[in-house]
């Protein structure tokens, strides 16, 4: 004996969507809150703790290397342009309508671009803590 259940989907009421000023201005206070989230995050990771590890490192061979600090802050710049003209090298090759058009193509770009981008960045945040002490 077999029988058969029909079930339908319920009525859904939806709210009419907002205005379209409403919505632009909801994404703008998320992107804001997203920037303020970004802003905490980065405090957290390089907060007080961090440079307190720092100082402890730099204040046992401060004897040996007095100007290290102004000299890592005196360096940081040439670091960044370096770096974000790379980015841009790279953007630039993303922009192109084959530049992920394959794996071949993907293992391209990291093998040009990954390595770089990765050591770079690590430069950055090193000479960034050193140059912190500078302050």
């Amino acid at each position: 004996m077999t029988s058969s259940i029909i079930v339908s989907s319920p009525a859904i009421d939806l709210p009419a969507p907002p205005p379209a000023g409403e919505t632009a201005e909801l994404l703008r206070q998320l992107v804001d809150l997203q920037r303020e989230q970004l802003v905490a995050t980065r405090a957290l990771h390089a907060g007080p703790h961090e440079r307190a590890r720092w100082r402890a490192i730099y204040g046992r061979h401060e004897a040996d290397l007095p100007t290290l600090p102004g000299d890592a802050k005196r360096a940081l710049p040439s670091v960044e342009k370096c770096y974000l003209e790379l980015l841009a090298e790279l953007t630039e090759k993303l922009t192109e309508p084959d530049a992920m058009e394959n794996e071949f193509a993907v293992a391209e770009l990291l093998d040009r671009y990954g390595q770089r981008l990765g050591q770079l960045g690590n430069l950055l945040g090193q000479l960034g803590q050193l140059a912190a002490l500078a302050e």
